[in-house]
């Protein structure tokens, strides 16, 4: 099955909050089965930004060049992707940014990695794997 990350569920590995054991598992298993996770340009921004904006545009290129060890395949944004998170933005409570992470999801039948409650809004479109 694909596995789309979040900023959430990706920002919560990087800073070893809770539910990093849990993407840290879902990383693993991705080598195992040489099957990458998958995230969204726009949500590889979102933690590009929130590492810039709190530690400084050093920290932030460092991420990326961790990001880029990562079993993460970066998607970038076409047509079908960016109408299926206008969509969701259309429908539901949520954040652009979060959208695209669904709308990756449900493109693919793929399974949502998050623990940001927002998604909650998306269970039964996109199959979700909570992390916390």
């Amino acid at each position: 099955m694909v596995r789309v990350l979040d900023s959430h569920a990706l920002l919560a590995y990087l800073e070893k909050e809770p539910g990093f054991e849990a993407v840290q598992s879902v990383f693993l298993h991705a080598v195992e089965k040489e099957s990458p996770v998958l995230m969204t340009a726009v949500n590889f921004g979102e933690v590009y930004y929130v590492v810039m904006r709190e530690l400084g545009s050093e920290k932030a290129v460092e991420i990326e060049h961790v990001i880029g060890q990562l079993p993460i395949q970066i998607v970038g944004v076409d047509i079908d992707l960016a109408r299926e998170a206008a969509k969701f933005k259309a429908a539901k409570k949520m954040s652009y940014a979060d959208c695209f992470a669904a709308a990756l999801a449900k493109l693919h039948g793929g399974e949502l990695i998050t623990g940001d409650k927002e998604f909650k809004e998306v269970e039964r479109d996109v199959k979700v794997l909570w992390i916390r």
